[in-house]
């Protein structure tokens, strides 16, 4: 990669710079600040104030592990050397990071490609307004992407020196991984599209490479020697973190909770089994599955999907009525939600573990990625100021032709050894994303470089 910058260093500097405007423009004009940010932004307070690693509340500092390490001790370092609360700081930093990335999608469609497509991946890598707005975000996708194309490209490397395996870049690979777990728990992705993918060729070039009953060749056992070498790379930084959930909060805690809860606290998986059989889009997870034990659900943000029946609506304006009062789900609650889950699933077996998980996932790809913008939620009502619905209509266009624009690439051309990997990731994550419960467009990330790379190849 470093000969392709030297070769081509005025493309390469011109388009840092446009990548390095397009993101300070994002952290300038339109920083995002959620409720996960206070949530990270505490957690690294305590930590750094207080030697906890917990949340503030009416009782003091509580240990927890609703969330993994990674983001706050970054969070912790940037306030230790900028000052408390210094998100601004985050964000900067965030956006040299993603530029990082810029670098390293380059390289890996410089090595499943060609140089030329290298050059392309860049250039739409550095003027990607969706990776680039979540550099303004002080969350983890920033680093979460970084570290997974980092591990990508880490692998890709591996693959072409399996002939004469080299530890280096296996270690990189399952140390990447590792942070990126460390950063989100669906990290672990990775890991496992690495360890489904090496056995897999390992197989198939066994096969290829030598009759039945012969010793496996060298270049199999080179890939089930890389895999057990970043298996135990990636694992291997969490093991002081589910020591300290074993001596702290005594549970065997190595990710974190699936439902961000607190140890002990109880999850109202009647509610969250309802809600699969109908959700598909952002804006529901916006309007009703975030909205739990916070505020009051309109039943009139359902949509029509939400009831089978007349009968089945009535029951379900009940049962939210019956929330209202109390803005909790209590156990009994959640076991009406239960009943209610089971009856519409048993009405519809193939909606529910087929039809709806494919529309989720075809939601968290194709939608307008606005939802840290000040833009409507509800694109397709086309009732918020012009400018807004402008830029959300230009967001859905270049969305749209950057998935388009991978998938042709996919079709019609040639990709290098270790392309499989890619894919396989892309495909792993797309299903995983089909089984939330909360479709967000921005769990997608992780994919797009690939996607990116994909696109890259028709410029080859």
């Amino acid at each position: 990669m470093r000969e392709l910058v030297r070769q081509h260093f005025r493309f390469f500097v011109v388009a840092t710079l446009a990548a390095l405007v397009l993101r300070l423009l994002f952290v300038f004009r339109f920083p995002a600040l959620t409720t996960d940010t206070f949530v990270y932004g505490d957690i690294a307070k305590n930590w750094l104030q207080h030697g906890i690693y917990g949340l503030s509340g009416s009782n003091g500092i509580t240990p927890t592990y609703i969330r993994l390490p990674g983001y706050p001790a970054f969070l912790a370092g940037v306030f230790a050397v900028f000052g408390m609360e210094h998100y601004r700081a985050a964000m900067v930093l965030q956006v040299f990071v993603d530029i990082a990335t810029c670098f390293l999608t380059a390289d890996i469609a410089r090595r499943v490609v060609s140089p030329r497509a290298a050059k392309a991946a860049f250039l739409l890598t550095a003027l990607c307004p969706f990776l680039a707005n979540y550099a303004a975000a002080v969350l983890t996708e920033s680093w979460e992407i970084f570290f997974t194309v980092a591990a990508l490209d880490m692998a890709l490397l591996g693959l072409g020196q399996l002939g004469n395996l080299r530890m280096g870049p296996w270690i990189g690979c399952g140390l990447a991984t590792g942070v990126a777990i460390l950063l989100r728990p669906d990290g672990g992705l990775l890991l496992v599209a690495i360890e489904i993918f090496l056995p897999a060729v390992a197989v198939r070039r066994r096969r290829r490479a030598a009759p039945p009953g012969s010793s496996p060749a060298p270049q199999m056992q080179g890939m089930l020697k890389a895999g057990l070498i970043v298996a135990i790379a990636a694992l291997a930084p969490l093991v002081p973190w589910t020591s300290r959930n074993l001596h702290t909060l005594h549970e065997f805690q190595p990710l974190a909770p699936r439902y961000a809860n607190a140890a002990g606290a109880f999850v109202p998986m009647g509610f969250e089994r309802w809600v699969k059989t109908w959700i598909v889009d952002y804006v529901s997870t916006e309007e009703v599955y975030w909205v739990v034990s916070t505020g009051p659900i309109d039943v009139d943000n359902l949509p029509s999907r939400a009831f089978d029946s007349p009968e089945q609506q009535d029951q379900t304006e009940q049962l939210l009525g019956d929330y209202n009062q109390s803005l909790r789900v209590t156990p009994d609650l959640d076991a009406r939600f239960a009943a209610l889950a089971a009856e519409r699933i048993h009405h519809a077996r193939l909606r529910y573990y087929l039809w709806l998980p494919l529309l989720r996932i075809a939601d968290m790809w194709l939608r307008p990625r606005t939802e840290i913008l000040p833009c409507n939620t509800r694109w397709w009502e086309f009732d918020e100021l012009p400018q807004w619905l402008a830029l959300s209509m230009t967001l859905a266009t270049l969305n749209l032709l950057c998935v388009g624009a991978g998938l042709l690439g996919l079709v019609r051309r040639r990709f290098g050894p270790g392309f499989g990997l890619l894919l396989t990731f892309v495909i792993l994550r797309s299903f995983f994303l089909g089984s939330l419960e909360n479709p967000e467009t921005r769990y997608t990330l992780e994919c797009y470089p690939v996607l990116l790379v994909m696109a890259a190849a028709l410029f080859s």
